[in-house]
């Protein structure tokens, strides 16, 4: 039964091991392959055919993504016709798959220079640190991370001065609004309009203004002054003047009385007869 039991172990381990084999053996077949089809797609680069490079890189990196030159060529391929984007999608892939410092300095590298591209001079500084992380004495990666900080820097200063504009320029649209809104509580027209409603409010209940109110207040008294003299109707004569007539003749009628008394007492006058 012991016996039995070594034998069934001995086979077991045997299998196991045929199955590591096996399965070594098959991911060994995946990387040969892939580095195949990136030796195709590097053949294909030089003749100028990107379009089957490119469909070659991609058979690379969907049969073993470990094998990191499928990637990070396809990405030089992708930046040097300008197309940043994808460049730098197959540079962070293969950062990502790649197992040497190696491997990573590079990748990390060109993520650096593809992002100096797009004038992101703040995240280029970041991948060139990455890259120096890995490989610290590439002079390269060391004169091309002082030129993102200087650039970073650069940024940061007309961000600085484009936020402190915005502010300056907040600031006088606020005077302006509030120079506005004093100008209109000064406006004419609207002084005119509190006049007028200062006005309505003096008037009297029938709608007269107290000024016309007080002037009515004048003229009944001028009528109660006057009432009880006759005012002469057109045409006629007033009582003083009426007055005043009478009196004129009454004057004339004593002087032309005297003077006939003055007469009587000196006798009456007779014209002599003519000769005949």
């Amino acid at each position: 039964m012991k016996r039995f039991l070594i034998i069934c172990a001995i086979l077991m381990t045997t299998t196991s091991f045929s199955q590591d084999k096996d399965k070594e053996r098959e991911k060994q077949l995946k990387v040969d392959t892939a580095k195949n089809y990136v030796f195709e797609a590097n053949e294909l680069v030089d003749a100028d055919n990107y379009i089957s490079a490119e469909m070659e890189y991609r058979k690379a990196i969907s049969k073993a993504p470990s094998v990191v030159a499928g990637s990070y060529n396809l990405g030089n391929t992708y930046y040097e016709k300008g197309n940043y984007d994808e460049a730098l999608y197959r540079h962070t892939q293969a950062a990502e798959n790649a197992s040497t410092k190696t491997e990573k300095h590079k990748a990390y590298h060109n993520i650096g220079n593809i992002l100096m591209k797009e004038e992101l001079c703040q995240e280029a500084v970041e991948a060139y640190k990455n890259a120096l992380r890995n490989d610290p004495t590439d002079d390269e990666t060391r004169y091309n991370l002082a030129i993102a900080k200087e650039c970073a820097a650069q940024q940061q200063q007309e961000k600085d001065q484009e936020e402190e504009k915005n502010d300056e320029d907040k600031e006088d649209e606020n005077k302006d609004q509030d120079k506005k809104e004093e100008e209109k509580k000064e406006d004419p027209e609207d002084k005119g309009d509190q006049d007028k409603k200062e006005g309505e409010d003096e008037q009297d209940e029938e709608g007269k203004p107290k000024d016309e109110k007080d002037q009515g207040k004048g003229d009944k008294k001028d009528d109660k002054e006057q009432k009880g003299k006759p005012k002469p109707k057109e045409g006629q004569l007033s009582p003083q003047q009426i007055r005043n007539l009478l009196e004129a003749m009454n004057n004339q009628e004593q002087k032309v009385q005297e003077k006939m008394n003055a007469e009587k007492q000196k006798g009456v006058k007779v014209k002599p007869e003519k000769d005949w």
